[in-house]
């Protein structure tokens, strides 16, 4: 069954405030720091980023995210999916996902 692709503003519309507010918050940032590890860019569910939150709480983040422009959202009427927008957040924000992967335990400050 496809889902219906709810997506934020265009790439060229990303907003630097916008993404820095998404980004504020420490669950925000895990979730955009694991997919940002994740180089295959596969879609994943919204429940599979171990976030100690409830769910009501999880679809406030994954909305913030989404309304940044950063994720997009999949959405299949009983659950919903993620996806990063890799290239739209490359291209108006070199280096932004290499500064959040490097915050996962393990990872390398961008040089």
């Amino acid at each position: 069954m496809a889902g219906m692709n709810l997506v934020g503003p265009k790439a060229d519309a990303l907003d630097l405030g916008a993404v820095f507010r998404a980004l504020a918050d420490e669950h925000r940032r895990s979730v955009m720091a694991q997919l940002a590890a994740d180089r295959s860019d596969n879609e994943r569910g919204c429940n599979s980023f171990g976030l100690p939150i409830s769910k009501q709480t999880q679809t406030h983040h994954f909305r913030v995210l989404r309304e940044a422009g950063l994720i997009e959202e999949i959405d299949y009427g009983n659950r919903k999916g993620v996806r990063l927008r890799r290239a739209d957040v490359e291209k108006r924000f070199p280096g932004l996902l290499a500064l959040l992967e490097a915050e996962l335990p393990g990872g390398t400050a961008p040089r």
